[in-house]
């Protein structure tokens, strides 16, 4: 069974509509003993990142969520909150990943305006992915992304997009897996992404 965390973040439905065409078995839930009891767990979100932590504080799924042993799949805004730290409200997050996550910035080093639109919607293909996550997936095969604030490039990068600068779109550590564009929204090439991780 795979679990979807249930908090105050958007898009959780697509997220179970797409494991059910996978034909996986899902239930979304805020229950800490079904979370722990779960082969798999995927933490989507879209929304904001320091009403989301106080959500998640305030119920101790911080804490859960870091605990985890089963694979983890971080979407999204989840990808975000995974990180240790995000510019969106001067907001501490869980810090699973040792990343920071950035607003995309509205001008270049001149003081230009970058001709690319805040927030950044619509596909877009890597300059490089690895891992387990992206097995199958070529760096030239396009995702949907919609977000306006992005994690740094670190160790624990497997995928890197470029919009304005780049970031890390994918990351990966231990158990922890994610994912900032939507694999619920990528047609085929998202399917991918979800099979193989419904295939650790």
């Amino acid at each position: 069974m795979i679990t979807i965390i249930k908090y105050n973040a958007g898009n959780i439905k697509s997220v179970e509509n797409a494991l059910h065409r996978l034909g996986a078995d899902c239930l979304v839930t805020d229950d800490a003993d079904r979370i722990r009891a779960a082969d798999r767990v995927i933490f989507p979100g879209v929304g904001e990142a320091s009403s989301a932590m106080r959500y998640l504080r305030e119920r101790g799924m911080d804490s859960l969520l870091k605990s985890l042993t089963q694979p983890v799949l971080g979407v999204c805004l989840g990808q975000q909150l995974m990180c240790r730290h995000s510019e969106e409200n001067d907001t501490d997050c869980l810090g699973i990943f040792d990343c920071a996550v950035k607003k995309f910035p509205l001008t270049d080093a001149d003081g230009k305006l970058h001709r690319e639109k805040i927030p950044h919607i619509g596909w877009n293909d890597f300059t490089e992915v690895k891992g387990r996550l992206f097995q199958g997936i070529s760096p030239a095969e396009d995702m949907y992304f919609v977000h306006s604030y992005y994690a740094e490039i670190c160790a624990e990068a497997t995928a890197v997009c470029d919009y304005i600068l780049p970031f890390s779109a994918g990351l990966e550590k231990d158990n922890f897996y994610a994912a900032q564009f939507h694999p619920e929204k990528s047609a085929g090439a998202g399917e991918k992404i979800l099979r193989n991780f419904l295939e650790i």
